[in-house]
């Protein structure tokens, strides 16, 4: 794949967050060259102006030194809600770095989401911050289906990467996106985490937009016998799967000493271990359901 790579000016980086769980998103970069088959992300090419596909650009961002970073404390920060902070390239780059480095000192709350074990690179800035966390997306435990569905590294270094983190004393986040009807196994993947994750997100697959079709004919085409299941979801609208799976999960986290919280209302409290699982899928219908 031939990335198209751009530098270009902005007045900042720091945006309002329209995420609840953030006053503010970072986003170092424009597009993603991990290239996700599934990423909803991909809608900012409708603002963006960029004609290549998802995946074949990025523009990285210069901006405008932050004047008394200071004044932000006290805040939230999620880095990052439409790219990744740790693609291939920031190792060149380093604007996630350049962030860090002047919030250094400053008492924000951070969100750090990747899939990227270049993450490590920025460990001892990281403990810098007294209020960080960061996330690891993962969902397969299993190289090959991963391999067909983004460019970033092996679920292995993931892992890696998230028990580093873990014993240096940062907070860690496994968050399980998107589950794959019949193919991502949530509790395997709680499983092999749960000793070195603080907390555990769930998140189902939400085929919209023009991926929709490309992931159905890819499912038509390597788990055939799963189409009437997608069927039954993305076309007959029925949750039954999600609400089975909700169980599944509730009683995993029971049997195993977890606590599961079936909303998101709780979010804000400090996570230590043992890890606790948090329901995000269909939280909507869930909520009407209790």
């Amino acid at each position: 794949m031939h990335m198209i790579i751009r530098k270009i000016d902005v007045k900042t980086v720091v945006t309002k967050s329209n995420l609840p769980v953030s006053d503010y998103s970072i986003n170092p970069y424009v597009g993603c060259s991990h290239a996700c088959k599934y990423c909803y992300a991909s809608f900012m090419k409708k603002f963006t102006g960029h004609d290549e596909e998802w995946g074949n650009f990025l523009d990285v961002k210069f901006w405008d030194k932050i004047k008394n970073p200071q004044r932000y404390a006290g805040k939230s920060f999620f880095m990052s809600s439409v790219t990744d902070p740790y693609n291939p390239q920031e190792e060149i780059y380093k604007r996630t770095r350049e962030f860090l480095e002047t919030f250094q000192g400053v008492d924000i709350n951070l969100s750090l989401q990747t899939k990227s074990d270049l993450i490590l690179r920025d460990l001892d800035l990281i403990k810098t911050f007294k209020n960080v966390r960061v996330g690891f997306s993962i969902n397969t435990l299993d190289e090959n289906f991963k391999d067909d569905m983004d460019n970033a590294v092996s679920i292995a270094r993931r892992l890696e990467a998230m028990k580093i983190l873990h014993e240096a004393g940062i907070r860690t986040t496994c968050f399980i996106s998107p589950i794959f009807p019949g193919i991502t196994d949530v509790v395997a993947i709680i499983d092999a985490t749960k000793n070195f994750c603080n907390l555990v997100w769930l998140e189902n697959l939400n085929l919209r937009g023009n991926f929709k079709p490309k992931i159905l004919q890819y499912v038509k085409e390597k788990f055939p016998e799963l189409m009437p299941l997608y069927d039954e979801i993305y076309r007959r609208k029925n949750m039954r799967y999600w609400f089975e799976l909700n169980e599944i999960v509730a009683d995993y986290a029971e049997k195993n000493n977890l606590e599961y919280v079936r909303n998101r209302d709780d979010l804000q409290r400090d996570f230590d271990a043992p890890p606790v699982i948090v329901n995000f899928f269909f939280h909507e219908q869930i909520k009407k359901h209790q």
